[in-house]
């Protein structure tokens, strides 16, 4: 049947209660709780068990949360991200927070534990986030969202050893894939040689080949796998420990 206004003020009234709706909806969100912790400075802790070290605590801000096991995915999980709202409709506001996994960890029915910063960011306005903070625990609901970085980077983590050992971490995956597997090209012999993921987003070989290295990442989106090549050299002959290289791969 189709609806009709009479005048021009109805119709107006008629969006003004529906857009709410439209835009805040519940649509592919899940419901989860909530909780923070503490640090310094509000932000993340480079001590996650996605092994980000610094760009752990920083990275979008410092709005970052710890997932529970069943989102960390041993390891998946990390980079992803998910826009997080707090149900309390008074202290709350209906577009909630961005955050980024950086770590794994869990409480009592909660699937988030956020930095102390990120938390506060669901109030309505920043006045009233010390009125959410005693309430410990909150009910929320999430879904997965896009985290738009740029090119996906890879560092040589600090533990490596050019005569030996190669440990990368990629960052910027774009939040909402998740990253299945890396492998290596080795040019000398033709072939691919695939990295274990040593914890979190931590990949690693031992003896790695000598030269310039191309990479490729396995992707996860929902149930869809597929690989991603680089097109050029990511990993150069002399690399250091420590070094952040950008790719020319961003994941959708």
């Amino acid at each position: 049947m189709a609806i009709s206004f009479n005048n021009c003020s109805t119709f107006m009234i008629f969006m003004v209660l529906l857009l709410p709706g439209l835009c805040f909806g519940t649509e592919n969100y899940y419901y989860s709780k909530a909780t923070y912790y503490k640090t310094s400075d509000g932000k993340g802790t480079p001590t996650g068990a996605c092994g980000y070290g610094e760009y752990g605590r920083y990275v979008n801000d410092g709005l970052v949360t710890t997932a529970s096991w069943k989102l960390y995915k041993n390891g998946a999980g990390c980079g992803a991200c998910y826009q997080v709202r707090c149900k309390d409709k008074a202290l709350c506001s209906d577009i909630g927070v961005k955050v980024v996994v950086t770590d794994s960890g869990e409480g009592p029915g909660t699937d988030f534990i956020l930095s102390s910063d990120a938390f506060a960011k669901m109030a309505k306005h920043p006045k009233l986030a010390h009125m959410l903070f005693p309430k410990g625990v909150v009910d929320v609901d999430y879904k997965r969202v896009s985290c738009k970085y740029g090119n996906l980077k890879i560092k040589i983590n600090e533990h490596s050893n050019y005569h030996g050992y190669l440990a990368i971490i990629p960052f910027n995956n774009g939040g909402y894939a998740d990253i299945m597997a890396i492998e290596i090209y080795d040019a000398k012999t033709y072939k691919w040689i695939p990295l274990r993921r040593s914890y979190g987003a931590v990949f690693d070989l031992a003896n790695p080949p000598k030269g310039d290295l191309k990479i490729k990442i396995q992707i996860k989106e929902g149930e869809k796998t597929k690989w991603i090549y680089s097109n050029k050299v990511v990993i150069p002959y002399y690399w250091k420990p420590g070094s952040i290289y950008e790719t020319n791969i961003q994941i959708p």
